[in-house]
């Protein structure tokens, strides 16, 4: 809306449309978390409780488990999930599509480049984000192995989170200049 529509911004996105997406955000979330977590939680284990990770997730807790009908089930949550994130990246890449066309119409090159420069960072992070927890959550078991296991929760738990404050901190002027000082 700023970008492709920016004299409607404050009467699209005001502070009221601000709140609800912000709850629809975090109340879809916390859904989505307790359902996996109350079925995780019913799963019988049957093979120990020590999972190979430095944090519980439901692929390496699910290969514990001795039920298969809870384990299809939880199977079946993932692929749920799984296929509301991927509509939700599909929407956003749209998104970017209409913002890279109203980009593109803006006449000077100085205003091009600062509308890339918000928009592309932001869409790196989300796709890698994206990416790797669909790879993480539907990868075939015979692909598992603990190292790549590490790797893929990493780059999806890890890299996503310590990336934004570095993109969106080296839009800032002064704090490029300082890191010019200190370097």
């Amino acid at each position: 809306v700023a970008i492709c529509q920016p004299l409607h911004y404050g009467t699209l996105l005001g502070t009221r449309a601000c709140a609800h997406m912000a709850a629809a955000a975090w109340a879809s979330g916390f859904l989505n978390a307790l359902l996996h977590t109350a079925n995780t939680l019913s799963v019988p284990l049957c093979q120990g409780n020590a999972v190979g990770q430095f944090f519980c997730e439901i692929p390496h807790i699910l290969k514990l488990s001795c039920s298969q009908s809870d384990y299809h089930r939880e199977v079946g949550f993932i692929v749920f999930s799984t296929g509301l994130v991927f509509c939700c990246f599909v929407f956003v890449v749209v998104s970017y599509f209409g913002i890279f066309r109203a980009v593109l119409r803006i006449p000077s090159q100085q205003g091009r480049h600062k509308a890339f420069s918000t928009c592309l960072p932001h869409l790196a992070v989300v796709s890698l984000f994206v990416s790797t927890a669909i790879f993480a959550y539907l990868k075939p078991p015979s692909m598992s192995s603990p190292s790549l296991d590490l790797l893929v929760s990493v780059l999806y738990w890890v890299v996503p989170p310590a990336l934004n404050p570095l993109i969106y901190s080296l839009r800032n002027q002064e704090l490029k200049d300082s890191l010019r000082k200190l370097m």
